[in-house]
């Protein structure tokens, strides 16, 4: 799920309901998603009830389960899913609720050998001598993520998903998992599909084994996500085809541009049909079923947010960049000075050549750095805004006011608020700048991964 997935998962929690697992007669091997409302009320209580271990899942009763009403701001409910879908690991099978990720490529559940991570004792563990197909593999490895790390050994074992049995599939029994996120998450564990470039261990993707044992009919998956919140199905993944109930038109396809995650060239980003700036020259994108939100650079997702109307994060420092600097980037840019190099040369920016990135003589003191920090990204999102109202011929007083009037509609008395289903993350270069593509997306576009011809589809969701 990359490095992102587990930051942004901290803002968005919603659980499913039973899953449920059926083939049909179309060939297609389908995995019912299932999702449940977000409630204030029945967080609390789930939080609760997992502190006392009562909670029984699979055929039990289920609730919701997630961080207190003080640690998140409930959100507008199309923002508030998260995805879930049941496998079955070894025979007999062993259930396990996993997020099915295409921003990740392994496969990993709680091991029995996990004694000392709290989060193993409150999901279910898979027992290796239960199986009748296990088989030791023994390797051991560790996979950092945003806001946390796990760490276990690889295991070989059969793996339903679905109706399909793949046969002998490495996998990572975790024997350490070291985040409060991996404690409250209602998922046991994550199954990758991104592609086997990411994968750690050299462990096939699920789909390059079914591939290889040709258990499906073509070489793709496909996710619908239901955005209705009143659906008692919360969205459908599809191995081998598409469902044609779930999508209108036809599908329009890119390439992907770098394997590893599910990545294309995403090019320029209008509001009101005109350019951001940041974008000018294209961005890449990966669209990533792991992640909850949109996510983007933070020069675009703010004016994204202020177009929307939406409430975002504390903008003081723009505020104090506008104020003291606004008149001065303003200059340079009519001087015909290069954007990247303007907050360099007010000081507030190193420039190393490629991208800007902030002073590392204050880096000795992080509480420093972390305002360096700070001040640099806020004059590089102000220049972006004053180069595109100069170019649409605004006067300097109506520049540096439009500008204020944005930052002051921002700050909400100094709360951080996340309302909107955009969110900024700046990943820097050569990886960056990178737009993530989340629920938020794919449940209003119904999406093809082609592993077959390397490329993605997307149509509008029905």
């Amino acid at each position: 799920m990359g490095q992102k997935h587990l930051v942004l998962l901290t803002c968005f929690w919603v659980l499913s309901c039973a899953l449920l697992l059926h083939a049909s007669s179309d060939g297609l091997q389908r995995i019912n998603l299932n999702k449940k409302r977000l409630n204030k009320n029945a967080w609390t209580a789930a939080k609760v009830a997992r502190q006392e271990n009562h909670l029984r899942r699979f055929g039990g009763s289920q609730q919701s389960l997630g961080a207190s009403s003080d640690d998140i701001v409930p959100l507008d409910n199309y923002l508030d899913t998260m995805y879930f879908g049941e496998i079955g690991i070894g025979t007999p099978a062993q259930n396990f609720s996993v997020i099915f990720d295409t921003g990740s490529s392994n496969l990993w559940v709680p091991s029995s050998k996990c004694y000392f991570s709290i989060a193993c004792y409150l999901h279910h563990r898979y027992k290796s001598a239960k199986s009748r197909t296990y088989k030791k593999n023994g390797e051991t490895c560790t996979i950092t993520y945003g806001s946390g790390q796990i760490a276990g050994f690889f295991s070989e074992d059969n793996v339903l998903v679905g109706d399909l049995v793949v046969k002998n599939q490495k996998f990572i029994e975790t024997t350490r998992e070291t985040s409060p996120t991996f404690i409250i998450g209602k998922f046991d564990g994550i199954l990758g599909l991104g592609y086997p470039e990411i994968s750690v261990g050299g462990a096939p993707p699920i789909w390059q084994s079914m591939k290889e044992q040709k258990l499906i009919a073509k070489d793709v998956f496909s996710f619908w996500l239901n955005r209705d919140p009143d659906a008692s199905a919360g969205g459908e993944l599809v191995f081998g085809g598409v469902d044609p109930k779930h999508y209108k038109g036809s599908h329009t396809y890119v390439p992907v541009t770098r394997k590893g995650y599910w990545q294309f060239d995403m090019g320029d980003l209008l509001i009101g049909g005109h350019s951001t700036g940041y974008c000018a020259g294209g961005c890449a994108a990966i669209v990533d079923s792991g992640t909850s939100l949109l996510a983007g650079p933070t020069t675009i997702v703010a004016q994204v947010n202020h177009a929307i109307g939406a409430e975002g994060i504390i903008s003081t420092e723009c505020k104090e960049v506008v104020r003291e600097y606004g008149e001065m980037i303003i200059q340079l840019l009519i001087a015909e000075t290069s954007p990247q190099k303007v907050c360099t040369q007010i000081g507030l920016c190193v420039f190393d050549g490629t991208h800007s990135v902030s002073n590392p003589i204050e880096s000795v003191v992080e509480k420093q750095k972390r305002g360096s920090d700070l001040f640099c990204t806020a004059c590089e999102m102000a220049v972006v805004w004053i180069q595109n109202q100069l170019r649409e011929n605004k006067t300097k007083e109506l520049i540096l006011n439009y500008a204020n009037q944005y930052i002051v509609k921002l700050e909400q008395a100094g709360q951080t608020i996340c309302i909107s289903g955009f969110m900024a993350f700046d990943i820097p270069p050569p990886r960056g700048p990178l737009w993530i593509l989340g629920d938020v997306f794919m449940g209003a576009y119904h999406t093809v991964f082609d592993f077959g011809e390397n490329r993605i589809g997307f149509a509008k969701s029905a």
